[in-house]
């Protein structure tokens, strides 16, 4: 949410687990998607099918996601029928990439973290934080 001013311009559509979010910042073209982690593996495969099924009918050109397992599913999704991908690691993980990322990092077309100690300067980058 921190970054959907700068795409307003765009007229993004936006996935969220969290539908409260979108009520809060009145918010249209939203997806809900499932929440799930790796702990939940039924689950999981319930948000990965939301998931290819959002990421088929609304077909990106660009898909920007911000972590979590839902957005590696999506980014995964987007990238198998050739959109462009920016994952956005997590600002909770500043000791190391988040596994979802590293996961992300090869169907990512763009892999940005908010911690500069982080970023490799070949396949991690840092452009600044949003916190």
């Amino acid at each position: 949410m921190l970054l959907r001013s700068a795409f307003e311009r765009f007229d993004p559509v936006f996935a969220t687990t969290n539908s409260n979010l979108a009520v809060r910042d009145g918010l249209e073209r939203v997806h809900v998607i499932p929440d799930s982690n790796r702990d939940q593996p039924i689950r999981s495969l319930k948000t990965l099918a939301a998931c290819i099924g959002l990421i088929w009918r609304v077909r990106p050109t660009l898909l920007i996601s911000t972590g979590a397992l839902p957005g590696l599913f999506c980014l995964i999704a987007a990238r198998l029928l050739g959109a462009r991908t920016i994952w956005i690691d997590s600002v909770a993980n500043s000791d190391q990439p988040s596994l979802s990322g590293k996961c992300a990092r090869p169907f990512a077309s763009l892999w940005l973290t908010q911690w500069r100690h982080l970023s490799d300067e070949r396949d991690i980058d840092y452009w600044g934080a949003l916190l």
